[in-house]
């Protein structure tokens, strides 16, 4: 019978929160027991599985059926995301056609924790005759899959979190020891910060990773001047750039100092227009390399309380940013 007062539907509530807690928390511990053992047991086959990766001249094909095909998903997207050329292939699509995808420079990742799931026996069958080479991820070292595999992943024997055997413990660490093959990869090769933001231009951290280089304007967008310059020739170049700002460079092409909408107006009162560029500029302005970060010359511009800055190399002016291109680029 449901309890009929307040005091009592409160209690069932808090009870009912506190199983609901020590299940979470079960879940949590069966998983790390499992990270923990499959650590201790990575050897040989781990690193065999890298080299032959990192190897490869044509792609990794990752496939698997039911809930190993949605972590399978996920290792294929990660890897490809972290420079290793990678796809996921379904065994049943394979079994209809898409086996054409698959090429004798290949490599094939195959997913199952029993090792015998029958939709994954024709791909299997095929890189048995192509002598592609086929690593498995299992469960069951004694398996189907196991034993046609050229390398064999095999998770530690851990029970499923759930009462019915339910894939929860299992698809926990086949997604991390797909993380783990990724990671590995990216380091072996060097995969920088660079190399990421290739493959990921649309995203927030990629966003972060934008340069000064990568933003600024550059050659005949770059508004420059000369010392020697009348300040008329100057405005109009202003005027013309539309950046409410020049540079100014000596006769080797070194910036000496800049003229702002603000050196105007402190010279308002003399005779500016035929003044040289000289009298009126700003030497020793503030500047930012091309390699700089985008969000670095963002903090430095809200530093300086500056809307624009010169990038600089060896000297020389060879680009122009402003705040406002780098807001546009969703740079924060």
């Amino acid at each position: 019978m449901a309890p009929s007062t307040p005091a009592a539907k409160a209690k069932a509530a808090s009870d009912s929160g506190q199983a609901d807690l020590a299940v979470a928390r079960r879940v949590f511990g069966q998983a790390g027991t499992g990270l923990s053992m499959m650590a201790e047991e990575l050897g040989d086959e781990f690193v065999q599985c890298v080299s032959l990766i990192s190897g490869l001249k044509g792609r990794l094909i990752v496939s698997g059926m039911g809930k190993s095909g949605h972590i399978g998903h996920k290792i294929a997207a990660t890897l490809a995301s972290t420079g290793t050329p990678a796809f996921f292939v379904h065994p049943a699509e394979a079994s209809h056609g898409d086996l054409g995808m698959i090429s004798e420079v290949d490599a094939v990742l195959a997913l199952s924790n029993s090792g015998e799931t029958p939709e994954l026996s024709d791909l299997v069958s095929y890189t048995r005759r192509f002598g592609i080479p086929l690593i498995g991820m299992t469960g069951k070292g004694e398996s189907t899959l196991a034993e046609q595999s050229d390398i064999v992943l095999c998770l530690p024997a851990v029970d499923e979190a759930g009462p019915h055997g339910a894939p929860t413990t299992s698809t926990t660490l086949m997604i991390t020891l797909g993380d783990a093959i990724a990671v590995a990869l990216l380091e072996r090769r060097g995969f920088t910060a660079d190399d990421y933001r290739v493959f990921h231009p649309g995203g927030k951290l990629g966003k972060s990773l934008y340069k000064v280089a990568d933003l600024m304007h550059k050659d005949d967008e770059i508004p420059l001047t000369h010392p020697d310059s009348p300040m008329s020739d100057t405005i109009l170049t202003m005027t013309e750039k539309t950046f409410g700002i020049a540079g100014v460079v000596d006769a080797a092409g070194q910036l000496t100092g800049i003229v702002t909408d603000g050196d105007l107006r402190r010279h308002m009162a003399e005779p500016l227009i035929g003044m040289p560029t000289s009298e009126v500029m700003t030497t020793n302005p503030r500047t930012v390399g091309p390699n700089t970060l985008a969000a670095e010359a963002l903090r430095l511009m809200n530093e300086w309380k500056v809307t624009c800055l010169f990038a600089v190399e060896a000297g020389k002016p060879v680009g122009i940013l402003r705040m406002h291109d780098i807001l546009r680029a969703g740079v924060v």
